[in-house]
């Protein structure tokens, strides 16, 4: 039996097991600060933006965080359609639940 299952108690939810910082560290890999700062336009992201300011904004500020999970699912899903991510880009520390199934899947074929 495979140990790494996807999570059974939400499984038509895309950001299940995916935390805030690897949908941010995803993002600001994608697009750099600056892209991400024009495609959501929040002070975290256009002055002296990092990390850890970022997720404390994003933690407390529902709006914003609601665009950052937006923007991290739209994005993912125009990669994978285009073959550019595939779940062996995904480091297994950081994948979200599917990433890991769908990499355990893939290597039992």
């Amino acid at each position: 039996m495979n140990p790494i299952q996807p999570n059974r108690s939400q499984p038509n939810n895309p950001l299940h097991g995916v935390t805030l910082k690897a949908m941010l560290e995803y993002l600001v890999a994608e697009y750099g600060w600056e892209r991400l700062g024009d495609r959501i336009n929040i002070h975290c992201f256009n002055c002296e933006p990092s990390i850890s300011s970022s997720l404390r904004f994003l933690r407390k500020t529902d709006w914003a965080r609601a665009k950052v999970e937006r923007l991290y699912l739209d994005s993912r899903s125009f990669d994978e359609r285009k073959g550019q991510v595939t779940s062996a880009d995904v480091p297994i520390e950081g994948a979200s639940v599917w990433d890991r199934a769908r990499r355990d899947v893939s290597e039992d074929h």
